[in-house]
């Protein structure tokens, strides 16, 4: 079932996720709904925050980028309570344009570490600790800062975010387009 998107000025986008244990009810379903959910609106990355569910569950698939990054063919993986234990303050820092499903219309370069540490268990909640670097280091920390109840705009410069100010009071205020489901703030 392909899930709406919250967008940006949802409250649930800027509560902290929780843990989940392998009892949540229909886990499975709700990460079969997610994949779903993120085909459909043409994404690469979702966090549970983004379909409404303040828990620590996000999904990437990339997939759609092997035909320019052929190490990413098949690639779709299922992170459950995932946390950045380390950002590697020596390596390089990359500064690219993002976009979020939950900030339709809007891209913005940020600048994050290219390797980080994580620690998160998989869809059979078989744990994983390991170090990530490259494309994949930049799309975990886009999705696990929406567990952290942050957003990629939170880490532009001020005069950025004075600079697109309009178009996040257009989001809260349900004008703007996008070709997937959304759900709205209601005002």
């Amino acid at each position: 079932m392909i899930l709406p998107i919250y967008i940006y000025g949802q409250p649930v986008l800027r509560k902290v996720a929780e843990d989940i244990t392998p009892d949540y009810p229909d886990l499975q379903e709700l990460i079969a709904n997610m994949y779903e959910t993120l085909s459909a609106s043409e994404g690469i990355g979702l966090a549970a925050p983004q379909i409404g569910k303040a828990i620590r569950l996000v999904i990437i698939d990339l997939d759609p980028l092997s035909e320019d990054f052929p190490e990413y063919k098949d690639f779709k993986k299922t992170y459950i309570n995932p946390h950045i234990v380390e950002r590697d303050e020596e390596s390089e820092t990359e500064t690219l344009e993002e976009g979020c499903l939950s900030l339709p219309g809007i891209h913005e370069k940020v600048t994050r570490p290219t390797r980080i540490h994580v620690k998160y268990m998989d869809d059979q909640f078989q744990p994983h600790d390991e170090w990530v670097e490259g494309y994949l280091a930049r799309v975990m920390q886009h999705e696990f800062d929406h567990l952290d109840a942050t957003m990629f705009i939170d880490r532009i410069s001020p005069l950025r975010k004075q600079l697109i100010k309009n178009k996040l009071k257009a989001l809260t205020l349900g004008k703007y387009h996008c070709g997937y489901r959304t759900k709205p703030v209601r005002r």
